[in-house]
């Protein structure tokens, strides 16, 4: 396979998912990859790419504000008191995806990390406990997996937690998020200062 590459109008490579339009490229610029544990903005990703399985990522970004407002900053110990009522109304609300499915598993996710921190644990540290060693640089997005081993197992390790809708895809998609693994092509110049804040990062405990 040829190596693709995307030189955009500023005069860098980017990877080409992250070139256009100009929600993804700020996204793909600025915060993915870039490891995180910051308790909310890790629960939100969560919540985030469970909504997104069969949808646009770009359709979630766009809307990304308005899930904050509806979902009460994804704030788990408030969003975990939300009420059927509560469902209801997000379901009427035109700024998010309204799945009735997804928006009652985002509650009990809520739930799940409420759980966690009253045992004296954190959802952060729970995925990055799921951290793999580190791969090769991929070259073309045909070498981006969708599902590896270790999203099985942490799909796995959250679901035995009482999370709902984290298969394999989708906590790849999110350890891709967080940082966890760093998947920019080998030539995007992201790449680079990925690797350093990996390197500097604390892994949450």
């Amino acid at each position: 396979m040829r190596e693709q590459r995307v030189v955009d109008s500023d005069g860098v490579v980017r990877c080409p998912w992250g070139a256009a339009p100009a929600d993804y490229q700020l996204y793909h610029d600025r915060e993915w990859g870039r490891p995180t544990g910051e308790e909310v903005l890790v629960f939100e990703r969560l919540c985030l790419e469970g909504f997104q399985s069969g949808l646009s990522w770009l359709t979630i970004l766009r809307k990304r504000d308005a899930f904050r407002r509806a979902f009460a900053g994804f704030e788990p110990d408030i969003l975990a008191n939300f009420r059927p009522s509560d469902v209801e109304r997000m379901l009427a609300d035109p700024g998010i995806v309204r799945h009735r499915g997804k928006i009652e598993a985002a509650v009990d996710n809520a739930r799940a990390t409420v759980k966690l921190h009253q045992a004296g644990e954190s959802l952060a540290a729970l995925c990055w406990s799921f951290e793999p060693a580190p791969q090769r640089a991929p070259k073309d997005p045909g070498d981006v997996p969708g599902v590896t081993a270790s999203s099985r197992a942490l799909a796995s390790e959250l679901r035995r937690r009482g999370f709902r809708f984290v298969g394999p895809t989708t906590a790849y998609a999110l350890m891709q998020a967080l940082g966890l693994v760093n998947d920019h092509l080998r030539d995007c110049f992201v790449r680079p200062d990925v690797e350093r804040e990996r390197l500097a990062f604390s892994r949450p405990r």
